[in-house]
């Protein structure tokens, strides 16, 4: 849902502002950190899954914040990418992103180091210079990749 609400500026003249729906998610964790366990729903109700330490930051099942980031730029990108190219002209078929988040130990914690993005996408009539181009446009534009601006994002990005 977007709310448009009209008013004036302190230059007296019509202003427009814009505000996106707020999106929401939740998280409950129990116990310590090790023996712990948790879920992190949607608040869309689309998605709810377990996470723990070892689904974290070994190889236990369920999910993890990096993967659930992972998703949300793919995604981001995805939707940025045939945003751009529509903009230049071009009526992308499809585009398929994946993300590789990296979390890695930091001094006394850890951080997310790194998001390596591998799209692929089926663009009628457009040149590799072009397609690159438009890949690059829509890695700065992409909301999440704003969001995540501290973290080194590589892109990938080939035709099919």
């Amino acid at each position: 849902m977007i709310v448009v609400n009209i008013g004036y500026n302190c230059n007296n003249s019509l202003q427009f502002v814009y505000t996106m729906a707020l999106r929401k998610a939740n998280a409950k964790w129990e116990g310590s950190l090790k023996d712990g366990k948790g879920e992190m729903a949607l608040g869309s109700g689309a998605f709810k899954g377990n996470y723990s330490f070892k689904s974290r930051f070994e190889d236990g099942s369920g999910t993890n914040p990096e993967e659930l980031i992972g998703a949300a730029h793919a995604g981001c990108f995805s939707m940025a990418l045939a945003n751009s190219l529509e903009q230049a002209g071009y009526k992308p078929k499809s585009v398929e992103t994946q993300a590789e988040v990296s979390l890695e130990k930091a001094g006394e914690g850890f951080e997310i180091s790194r998001i390596k993005l591998i799209t692929k996408a089926s663009v009628p009539d457009i040149s590799l210079e072009d397609f690159q181009q438009q890949a690059d446009i829509a890695k700065e534009n992409c909301p999440v990749s704003k969001a995540l601006a501290g973290v080194a994002i590589t892109l990938d990005a080939s035709l099919q």
